[in-house]
């Protein structure tokens, strides 16, 4: 059993630290305050299927024979909410392993996905996409079956890795508006919605004490 801390962060700053919408910016850490964001700390009990939180056990669904080395039994994790509908699951060190909005699926953040990049499919985009992508866009079709980019195949509503054309790690991790199919037999419009990426306000934020 693990012991959950849900912690209340009151206002953040002008500007929230994910783009999870079109219309999201990233948060300004800069004016974070641990003392003046949280409003309550409550003590949770939550017990996590085979010992594991259940939301990032659920994160990881195809490698769970990995999950004791990216969530070890005997740490303690919490889940830090925060405004506009976001949840962020830290270990005791305070770092982010896992975030979600509103009731959606949980994904790992980039952090953490460099460490173990094995448990998410990978999608990549060709190299004219790469400064929309880490200026938050989201990932276009065509940038998805153009020369140079590449794909795995998965259904709608997929969280996966956005590599890139002659990148080594993911820039940004994203969430399929349509089946791999799909993109490639539609090739216009959003094919994955950019929920984080490379120096975003997540990125930036700093280990939650």
């Amino acid at each position: 059993r693990h012991k959950f801390r849900v912690i209340l962060p009151s206002i953040l700053g002008t500007r929230y630290f994910l783009r999870l919408i079109a219309r999201s910016s990233s948060l300004d850490v800069h004016k974070f305050d641990e003392k003046e964001s949280i409003v309550r700390c409550a003590a949770a009990e939550v017990l996590g299927s085979e010992g594991h939180p259940q939301q990032a056990h659920r994160a990881v669904p195809t490698h769970r024979g990995h999950i004791d080395m990216v969530l070890p039994k005997k740490d303690q994790f919490r889940i830090v909410k925060c405004h506009d509908h976001i949840e962020i699951l830290v270990n005791s060190a305070g770092e982010q392993l896992f975030f979600r909005h509103r009731e959606g699926s949980w994904m790992p953040t980039l952090r953490l996905y460099h460490k173990y990049p094995f448990f998410l499919p990978m999608e990549q985009v060709d190299k004219g996409a790469i400064r929309f992508v880490l200026s938050g866009a989201n990932i276009m079709c065509p940038g998805l079956t153009s020369p140079g980019a590449c794909m795995t195949k998965v259904d709608k509503g997929t969280v996966v890795a956005i590599m890139a054309e002659g990148k080594n790690h993911a820039l940004a991790i994203g969430q399929t508006t349509l089946s791999t199919d799909d993109i490639a037999k539609v090739n216009k419009g959003v094919g994955v919605e950019n929920c984080h990426y490379l120096n975003d306000g997540l990125w930036q934020m700093k280990p939650v004490k």
